[in-house]
């Protein structure tokens, strides 16, 4: 059975302990931890309230910035990151995200290699600790700052080079699901796959990150979910929504679709 999971980022407003209980509540056994949530609760009180609330952590949310794009130098870029390596070993995260980092002005080619060197500096750490790390690629019409990798086959070309069993790919519904080559590339993926984050939108990327309810928009997430079974994907779903078309809407009621649509989708899965 796949891990049912929430990611923090579509509760932000909440308290970490207000993210734990909900999601429990509503059978999800799984959490999306976002970083500045962690550091304001604490590492410890947090793994006494996922034990608590029999939550597991479905991943570690982010690090990256390796290209100097969000103004840090690559050497306290990496060196972030392996303190989320750290984190993410005491939390038993399934996954650590890694974003690629903007181009700022790089060569498209510098911009690769840089976050080879980063990947390879972490993945050795990753190793000791036995942390998977995940590459998120990111739509270029909402996140260019964040990533100069925007599909799956760039990313799947860096993980090739770096060749690391840790290293895997985050795949992220709200940022590929619109390319019509996604589902001819899943089975390809799949062996990579560590993580799939559910979003949903009504148009294409632009601009800030817009997701809408899961069912309300244009991604074809039934049949991205039958070809991830119908090839053997067994890791988490871990449903990720933010932006102008759910602002007004209650958390709960969020919470409560989202149950909703994937009991209605993948079936029911039993509350505790």
């Amino acid at each position: 059975m796949n891990t049912l999971a929430i990611s923090q980022l579509s509760t932000l407003r909440w308290s970490f302990a207000e993210d734990a209980q909900a999601y429990a509540a509503r059978g999800f056994k799984g959490i999306g931890i976002y970083r500045p949530k962690l550091e304001d609760f604490g590492l410890d009180r947090t793994i006494e309230l996922l034990a608590e609330s029999s939550l597991s952590v479905t991943s570690l949310s982010w690090v990256g910035g390796f290209t100097g794009s969000d103004g840090r130098a690559f050497e306290d870029a990496v060196l972030d990151a392996i303190s989320a390596v750290r984190d993410a070993a005491n939390l038993r995260a399934e996954t650590l995200i890694v974003l690629a980092g903007g181009r700022n002005n790089h060569i498209r080619n510098h911009a690769r290699r840089t976050l080879c060197d980063a990947l390879k500096q972490i993945a050795c750490v990753a190793e000791e600790f036995g942390v998977r790390l995940s590459l998120e690629p990111i739509h270029p019409g909402c996140g260019d700052e964040w990533s100069f990798l925007n599909d799956l086959r760039s990313t799947l070309d860096i993980i090739e080079t770096v060749a690391s069993p840790q290293l895997g790919i985050v795949l992220d519904t709200y940022h590929v699901g619109m390319d019509e080559e996604v589902v001819r590339w899943l089975p390809d993926v799949i062996p990579h796959l560590h993580l799939v984050q559910l979003g949903d939108a009504r148009h294409s990327p632009l601009g800030e990150m817009n997701r809408c309810l899961l069912g309300d928009g244009c991604v074809p997430l039934e049949t991205i979910l039958d070809t991830l079974r119908e090839h053997g994907y067994r890791g988490p779903l871990e449903v990720e929504l933010i932006g102008e078309d759910v602002e007004t809407i209650s958390y709960d009621e969020l919470l409560d679709h989202t149950r909703n649509f994937i009991d209605q989708t993948l079936g029911p899965v039993e509350q505790p």
